[in-house]
């Protein structure tokens, strides 16, 4: 049987399939279709068992990573909502917090409110933080509220209580209300989404939720009637943002938890790399055709966090810890006011693309660089299949950006090579160097199709020793969603202090939520010898006003001593300190449901023969102004012999990506057909 994973990015669609008994992986990409992304994904599977020989009846899981959501919030695209919400809060979502995007930058503001004014609605209802009834729901207000947003052709609806998450009961009566009024509407409530207390995230969480919702089902149901065209009989999964899988059904209820899809499942797919190689410390480094994407692994685990924004706006869901930049291979280069050279944030896409790609692109960006200076085939790529069109590359190079700023070509593509590993490198040291890690005890995970092409320049800027290219990079993503497992996040508030004495009621909150996690993987199927629960507490000092997650293993009744213990050694690691007379304050009680799925083993790589046969030609490419243009060898990557060892200058070609290694770096090829390149003085982290 046969296991596909596909990741639907802004300017290609990647696959991957395994073969579960011989372990063989196939790799395969296609151009995306932004109009309607199922349309490159039924491409794709039918091209790949066309050209394996595989019948549909053989692919037994298939699992994907999405963009829609993510997109749609970044565009503002999103169905228009309505919100009902506790009288006196209907500005909330406008307030916000008393931060600005950037200090001492006025020119830079907040997003557009996510819901105007008109369409925010207050009732009667009030439940104070125990959960207890102080004004009922004031029904005929809800109706009137629901009636309004029909009236004006609102497609969405955001419920959101002040304390909802302590006592959901006014947000569900107010949701029969809103489904009698207005039967066709997407209706999110907050007690469901984000059952956790802080109003504005809370509320910001469940607005993005009912905003994404409409269009995401309608992506959804066009991509499952895709794949039963394909005689697929296996319903798909698809991957969220903490790394885990989960059914078509639920991604409908939760669109908000898929901000991150694709990229979290590279991280997973690189973490289980990196612990089968050896390398437990590793910086993730995807560049893409529209956004780079960098993570941090530390003794082979993906770092986590519970809160992040996206275009502007908080999203509150446990996730993997991605900073995303614009800076992709589309990336567009172009001169600011003042003459200075800039590169992205705005990005080519898959169309109309950069100009080398022939498909109608008008403007110079990164890739268009690479293939003036030769890094890239300027000939064709995805092992021919998509022609390029140099000459018209380095014209728009020359046009838009050299003959502007006086410079010859090479400087000018070069420039734009620099500014984009400029950004690249401080997005890493945003995840890495500026939380206290030491990144020459790090090695760089470069994949995604752009990023072996930018590797070694951004480890040299950022004092990285080692690169590691997997195999075909440009894929990783797709082959990360065949090493996740099905997965989802429980939470529940629980504003108390912490003692022996009240660990009862802790314990008992657990029991819930394992309850909650047990029903959910019931319905997705999930057999109970396959199922693993993982808890968690968010915790404080009091008087702090911010937490640090605590993982445990004992939730019984006599957990409390290890919950103390593996706080104050969470908070040591984070802040340097602990105060051992200061009482400590619970916030939130957290369970992760696991369903195990079978994964086939990352099979070892073997490839026979010599360097001198997997050479496939030789072009002069350009390394900067130190070494200038360069003969430099070509090799098939999937010819390259294993256990080989050469030095640079070198570019590597294979279907999904190219890697260049640079003048006098040393590269072997390892067991599992990963690329180690070593930056002068480097070792393998």
């Amino acid at each position: 049987m046969y296991r596909i994973g596909i990741d639907v990015g802004g300017t290609f669609t990647d696959f991957t399939m395994i073969d579960e008994d011989q372990g063989i992986v196939h790799f395969h990409k296609v151009p995306s279709t932004p109009s309607d992304p199922s349309e490159a994904i039924a491409t794709g599977i039918g091209q790949m068992l066309k050209d394996h020989g595989v019948s549909p009846s053989q692919v037994s899981h298939v699992g994907h990573g999405t963009t829609v959501a993510t997109n749609l919030i970044i565009e503002r695209k999103g169905a228009r909502v309505g919100l009902i919400t506790t009288q006196g809060f209907r500005d909330v979502l406008e307030i916000g917090r008393q931060t600005r995007p950037h200090l001492y930058d006025y020119s830079v503001g907040k997003p557009p409110v996510a819901v105007p004014r008109e369409f925010r609605a207050e009732v009667g209802e009030r439940v104070n933080a125990q959960g207890e009834v102080l004004t009922p729901l004031d029904a005929d207000a809800v109706r009137a509220a629901a009636r309004r947003f029909a009236a004006a052709g609102i497609d969405a609806v955001t419920i959101c209580f002040l304390h909802a998450y302590r006592n959901p009961a006014h947000e569900q009566q107010a949701a029969r209300i809103v489904a009698e009024e207005m039967p066709d509407a997407y209706i999110s409530l907050s007690s469901d989404v984000l059952p956790e207390f802080r109003e504005y995230e809370r509320l910001s969480t469940t607005v993005l939720n009912a905003a994404v919702g409409p269009k995401m089902a309608r992506y959804l149901e066009r991509f499952l009637q895709r794949v039963r065209e394909l005689d697929i009989g296996h319903e798909p999964h698809t991957i969220h943002s903490n790394g885990g899988l989960m059914s078509i059904a639920t991604v409908r209820q939760y669109p908000v938890r898929t901000c991150l899809s694709g990229p979290a499942a590279g991280v997973v797919g690189a973490a289980a790399v990196g612990r089968a190689i050896g390398s437990l410390n590793l910086v993730t480094f995807d560049v893409g055709g529209t956004s780079t994407d960098v993570s941090l692994i530390c003794d082979g685990r993906p770092l986590f966090t519970s809160h992040r924004q996206v275009a502007g706006y908080p999203v509150k869901t446990p996730m993997v810890d991605i900073h995303v930049i614009g800076a992709g291979g589309g990336s567009i280069a172009w001169l600011d006011d003042a003459g200075a050279l800039k590169v992205g944030p705005h990005s080519a896409g898959a169309v109309p693309g950069p100009v080398g790609y022939g498909r109608g692109g008008s403007e110079p960006t990164i890739t268009d660089a690479e293939i003036a200076l030769q890094r890239l085939n300027p000939v064709a790529l995805l092992n021919g299949r998509m022609p390029v069109h140099a000459e018209a590359a380095r014209q728009v190079i020359d046009e838009r950006v050299a003959r502007p700023l006086g410079l010859t070509r090479e400087a000018a593509a070069e420039g734009i090579l620099r500014i984009a590993a400029a950004n690249m490198s401080r997005a890493i040291r945003a995840v890495s160097t500026e939380r206290g890690y030491d990144l020459s005890q790090f090695a760089l995970y470069a994949y995604g199709g752009a990023g072996p092409l930018h590797a070694v320049e951004v480890a040299e800027e950022c004092g990285i020793p080692t690169v590691i290219v997997p195999q075909e990079p440009g894929t990783m993503c797709a082959r990360g969603i065949l090493l996740s497992d099905i997965s989802f996040d429980f939470v529940r508030s629980e504003i108390s202090l912490a003692s022996a004495e009240s660990w009862d009621g802790v314990s008992a909150i657990f029991d819930g939520l394992r309850d909650q996690a047990e029903r959910w993987l019931e319905e997705e199927r999930v057999e109970p010898a396959l199922r693993l629960y993982r808890s968690a507490i968010d915790a404080r000092y009091e008087g702090q006003n911010f937490e640090v997650q605590v993982a445990l293993d004992d939730t019984g009744a006599d957990g409390y001593a290890e919950f103390a213990r593996r706080f104050a050694e969470a908070h040591e690691r984070e802040y340097g300190y602990t105060v051992d007379d200061r009482k400590v304050q619970i916030i939130n009680c957290r369970m992760q449901a696991v369903g195990q799925v079978v994964k086939a083993p990352l099979a070892p790589r073997q490839v026979d023969g010599t360097l001198d046969g997997a050479r496939i030609g030789e072009r002069r490419a350009y390394f900067g102004e130190r070494h200038g243009w360069l003969d430099t060898p070509v090799y098939d990557r999937d010819r390259v012999p294993t256990g080989v060892r050469f030095s640079g200058p070198a570019l590597l070609e294979e279907m999904s990506s190219t890697t260049v290694v640079g003048a006098g770096q040393d590269v072997e090829v390892d067991a599992y057909g990963n690329l180690i390149i070593r930056l002068q003085g480097g070792s393998h982290a």
